[in-house]
Order: C-alpha cells, then sequence, then structure tokens
C-alpha cells in the first residue's frame, strides 16, 4: 500500500479511545504498515472531548490528519460526528456510534442535546456506517466492550481483516479481558457487509 490511509477517531473521555487505537495501530504495525499515532485528550477525564489520529501506508511522515483529509471518521458518541465531520475527505467513510453522552451544559439542562445529528451526517458523508455499539456490548456480557465493537467494525470497513486480531487483542488488553474483546471485535467486524 503506497498509499497513505489517515483514520480520526473520535468521542467523550472515558469511552476507551485511545485503547481502540493502540489496537489498531499495533495490528496495523504488525502487519507491515507504517504507522503514526497521536492523541488528545483534552479534558478527558471531566468527560471531554477527545481524539487519536492513525495513519498507515508505506511510509508516513507526520501522525497529524489536516481538515478534509481523513479516509474514515469514527465517532464513538453522536455528537462527536459532527465536531469533526469537516476532518473527513468528500469519498470518506464516517462510523457513528449512535450513543449520547451529554456535555456539561446538557447535563445542567442550560442547552438540549441535538436532534437530528445521525440524519446530518447520512446527507453530509458519502459513505456512513451507524451502529449502536453500547446495545451490542451490553448483549455481549460488558458494556465496557463497545469500543472494541467499533474498531471491528473500523477493520472490516477498511478490508484489514486478514490480520492476526486476536494476536493483537492478547498484546494490548489484559488477560482477563482477551476473551470477551475478541468476541467484541468479531461482533463488529459481522455488523458491517
Amino acid at each position: 500500500m503506497a498509499e497513505v490511509k489517515n483514520i480520526l477517531l473520535s468521542g467523550v473521555g472515558g469511552q476507551g479511545i485511545i485503547l481502540a487505537s493502540k489496537i489498531l495501530a499495533t495490528g496495523l504495525i504488525n502487519a507491515g504498515y507504517d504507522v503514526k499515532m497521536s492523541e488528545v485528550h483534552g479534558m478527558a477525564q471531566r468527560g471531554g472531548s477527545v481524539t487519536t489520529q492513525v495513519r498507515f501506508g508505506e511510509k508516513v511522515y507526520s501522525p497529524i490528519i489536516g481538515k478534509g483529509q481523513a479516509d474514515v471518521l469514527v465517532s464513538f458518541e453522536t455528537m462527536e460526528t459532527g465536531r469533526w465531520l469537516d476532518y473527513v475527505k468528500p469519498e470518506g467513510t464516517v462510523v457513528i456510534n449512535d450513543f449520547e453522552i451529554g456535555s456539561a451544559p446538557i447535563l445542567m439542562g442550560t442547552v438540549e442535546y441535538p436532534e437530528g445529528v445521525i440524519e446530518y451526517i447520512q446527507s453530509h458523508a458519502k459513505d456512513t456506517i451507524v451502529m449502536k455499539a453500547a446495545d451490542l456490548a451490553v448483549e455481549l456480557g460488558n458494556v465496557r466492550t463497545m469500543n472494541v465493537i467499533i474498531v471491528g467494525a473500523l477493520i472490516k470497513a477498511l478490508g484489514l481483516e486478514g490480520i492476526d486480531w486476536e494476536e493483537v487483542i492478547k498484546e494490548t488488553v489484559k488477560p482477563k479481558f482477551v476473551d470477551i474483546n475478541v468476541k467484541a471485535l468479531k461482533l463488529g467486524m459481522d455488523q458491517v457487509k
């Protein structure tokens, strides 16, 4: 792969975005790609916005993705999708987790959670995948696997199923959580046609 692929992951602190990015980056490195990753925590511990950027290809010179350069935007929280939509290429893909986490003003009741976010994204992004990863994670038995379910969907959307992702999970998560996260990854992959 000579072309560099740009993946932007966004969400809210506590959703496991950093781990999701590490799983993705580790798998890509294991497959022989040059990988650069950056992360912005912001006010993550206060439920603020978190983003990570993963770039991979034959040779990658910078970890930063500019506006209009992301091949894929993966949003772990619905409203965060709109915040980062300007970074997606016109022909890019958006993966949205249909999951709402109210910001501080929403929780205080001073503003309402915006309606129609998913519909807006679908009307502005060429290719949109919407999933309810939290519901799938609850069905699986652990809501905290939501992030790995989303990574599974991303892997399938990128056509990267050939990498040994089970080994990557073993390398990146605590041993007692390996089995459920392997199941979560496969469940996520099954969500994309």
